[in-house]
């Protein structure tokens, strides 16, 4: 569900995003904020991300959406553990999803880039958490569990998959007058009948999309 804060726009931008990855051209977020996907009969899009909605509508948790804006913690988008205010232990597990729409909008790159890293991809990544118990990578030599299935969907549409968790330093040349910290995504898709794999980057400011963390190498990008 999303919580009552999330603005018009950003629930319209959410459920184009997430029709155009699963091919469902009715899925909505309806008067109360609950996502629907009654009735929704798919021509294309992704399966997998079909399958991974639907468990998380049938499951045992709780999974609230938050905007969260500009706020330094998130980079782009994370999830953490709810707690209930009211109520007991018979109360479902409870996760909220964090999403940071304004990170989103500071990307640069190539546009299939930017077509296979966007808020909707970030909801099914941290959902992905919630319903799998996946993980995320622990070092620079695995883009970890749960972007594994993220890059399934990925594949499913023909989007080139993300093949770094972290991301590394770009360098770009900033204005001497801006304080700017340029760093880059990378993607790539192979082309099955050249055989040759092309690479594509997402890049942005890493002093003005938040999640930066102490040793600036790594952020929560999710």
């Amino acid at each position: 569900m999303l919580k009552p804060e999330v603005s018009r726009s950003h629930r319209e931008e959410l459920s184009r995003s997430l029709q155009a990855i699963t091919g469902l051209p009715n899925l909505n977020f309806d008067a109360t904020g609950a996502l629907r996907l009654d009735g929704d009969v798919a021509s294309r899009g992704s399966e997998s991300a079909r399958a991974l909605l639907s468990k998380a509508l049938k499951g045992p948790n709780v999974i609230i959406i938050e905007d969260a804006s500009s706020r330094s913690d998130v980079g782009f988008a994370r999830v953490v553990r709810g707690r209930w205010l009211r109520g007991d232990s018979t109360n479902p597990p409870a996760f909220v999803v964090l999403i940071d729409f304004t990170d989103f909008r500071r990307l640069s790159g190539d546009a299939e880039a930017r077509a296979a890293f966007d808020v909707g991809w970030g909801l099914l990544h941290e959902i992905d958490h919630v319903v799998h118990d996946s993980e995320d990578a622990q070092d620079e030599t695995a883009i970890g569990e749960c972007e594994d299935h993220i890059n399934r969907m990925r594949l499913e549409l023909g989007l080139p998959v993300r093949v770094d968790y972290f991301f590394s330093r770009a360098y770009l040349k900033a204005d001497a007058n801006f304080s700017a910290r340029y760093v880059r995504l990378s993607f790539e898709r192979r082309d099955q009948t050249s055989l040759q794999t092309k690479r594509y980057w997402l890049v942005w400011d890493a002093m003005t999309v938040g999640g930066l963390l102490g040793d600036g190498q790594r952020a929560l990008v999710r």
